[in-house]
């Protein structure tokens, strides 16, 4: 993204958390097509008749953001970090709603874990236990994957908002992303309850 657009964007989520509601059309209009690719990369894997569409992820994400008062937008980075966790919660809500949980016997990429197709839900829930899971042992690494996978910001972006450094970011993500790994393979390759068959 150009640095001036950013800096706009900045700009008028400060006056949004001041207040000024008048900005808040500018605001979607200048991050829709942002949310949107973000939403067309998690679901660009998908079978054509999925149920949720980029539309509607980025619409139910944003209407979650919007209903939460008192948030002092700090950046443009900040705002794509609270859509990447209301983004998950709609793909963790959606997934609930779409399929029971019934475990399988294989491996799962990290990567794969995001898609939310029906076949696919179980992974998806799995991912969202075991982010829960890490950010009680560590949440900012937890917000790392957050922010690196829903809203799929850079390094320097998390950072910032984190207000860290990029070093400790780089050492976040590897370590959460071989700690879920392992959890994911772990509790993927558990057998399924016996009142699940």
């Amino acid at each position: 993204m150009e640095p001036a657009k950013a800096t706009e964007i900045t700009q008028l989520l400060s006056r949004l958390s001041a207040g000024d509601r008048a900005v808040e059309e500018q605001v979607v209009a200048l991050v829709y097509k942002d949310l949107r690719r973000l939403a067309k990369y998690y679901l660009a894997q998908e079978r054509r008749d999925h149920t949720l569409q980029a539309t509607a992820l980025v619409h139910e994400a944003y209407m979650r953001i919007s209903q939460q008062n008192g948030v002092q937008w700090q950046s443009r980075a900040h705002f794509f970090a609270v859509a990447a966790r209301a983004m998950r919660r709609v793909l963790i809500d959606h997934a609930r709603g779409v399929k029971a949980v019934k475990r399988g016997g294989h491996k799962i990429s990290l990567e794969s874990a995001l898609l939310c197709s029906d076949e696919q839900s179980v992974e998806l829930l799995a991912l969202d236990e075991a982010l829960s899971r890490l950010a009680t042992w560590d949440p900012r690494q937890a917000q790392v994957v957050e922010m690196k996978f829903f809203a799929g910001l850079s390094v320097e972006e998390i950072a910032q908002v984190l207000n860290v450094g990029v070093r400790t970011v780089k050492r976040d993500w590897n370590l959460a992303r071989a700690w879920l790994y392992g959890e994911l393979t772990n509790s993927l390759a558990a057998p399924a309850p016996a009142d699940a068959e």
